[in-house]
């Protein structure tokens, strides 16, 4: 692995995968009292298997996230579907914050982390090894 930050990209991987984690199990356990605590207003039942699919992505993506801190180089399209999923979720909570449907403080960590985690994996993933530097 070609890295000046090793450790920092590691650990990087397990603070994303330790949020994915907690996000994922707070969905899939406590959707109603999630959703009150953004202050959403009350949604209709089926809201709730909608939440249960978000927290099946979070959960895989946080278990894709252990698997790239043991094996970087063979997990790298985990990595990079991670920067996508981040970037897109950025975009989406912009499109809603700027059309006014929801307020910052119901968004509460989205405009933020999907940035740190996109910033930080880029910033410290290692180079990929040329065959000559293999050898």
């Amino acid at each position: 692995m070609l890295s000046p930050y090793p450790r920092l990209f590691r650990g990087t991987l397990f603070f994303i995968a330790t949020v994915q984690f907690i996000l994922g199990l707070v969905l899939l356990l406590a959707p109603e009292r999630f959703a009150d605590s953004l202050g959403f207003a009350v949604t209709p039942a089926w809201a709730n298997w909608l939440f249960g699919q978000m927290a099946a992505r979070a959960i895989g993506f946080g278990f894709g996230m252990v698997v790239a801190a043991r094996h970087i180089e063979q997990a790298r399209p985990w990595i990079w579907a991670m920067i996508v999923v981040q970037a897109l979720d950025w975009l989406v909570t912009l499109k809603y914050l700027l059309a006014g449907a929801m307020s910052l403080g119901q968004v509460s960590t989205a405009p933020y982390f999907p940035i740190l985690f996109i910033v930080l994996l880029l910033l410290t993933m290692p180079k990929t090894r040329t065959a000559a530097q293999a050898s």
